[in-house]
């Protein structure tokens, strides 16, 4: 459905576990800091979304499989891509990689929600706009 959005990220000794590998919840947080920086490129800020319209992004499920793993100072590649633009959710399809071989793969469902009530909203026009331009 949409182009791929990669971001770079070094891995940390504040990433890795006591077998100096990347510690399998810290690639949730890679994901996070990668779809962050996919809505800056498409020049959404979700500051101004909490501020303007009082609407924010949750997490609503998380699917991830692992399938090698990273270790201290590899430089990886995270890469996000709309799999499904609903009216009130997206679902993303992200993986994490170091060079040619695939660590991570994840399926992420964020929903939009009104911030004060946590309920459900439709994505804002201009926010659907440039998901479904990207």
């Amino acid at each position: 459905m949409s182009s791929v959005f990669n971001w770079p990220v070094r891995v940390y000794y504040e990433d890795t576990d006591a077998g100096g590998i990347v510690f399998y919840a810290n690639y949730l947080k890679f994901f996070e800091r990668a779809r962050t920086e996919w809505l800056r490129s498409l020049g959404v800020q979700q500051q101004a979304l909490l501020d303007a319209d009082n609407t924010a992004f949750v997490v609503k499920n998380v699917t991830l499989d692992y399938h090698a793993a990273a270790r201290l100072d590899d430089q990886l590649t995270i890469q996000t891509s709309i799999a499904r633009l609903g009216r009130a959710s997206v679902q993303f399809l992200q993986q994490a990689w170091c060079g040619e071989t695939l660590l991570n793969t994840a399926s992420v469902t964020v929903c939009c929600v009104d911030i004060a009530t946590m309920r459900p909203r439709p994505l804002p026009d201009h926010v659907a706009a440039k998901m479904r331009a990207a």
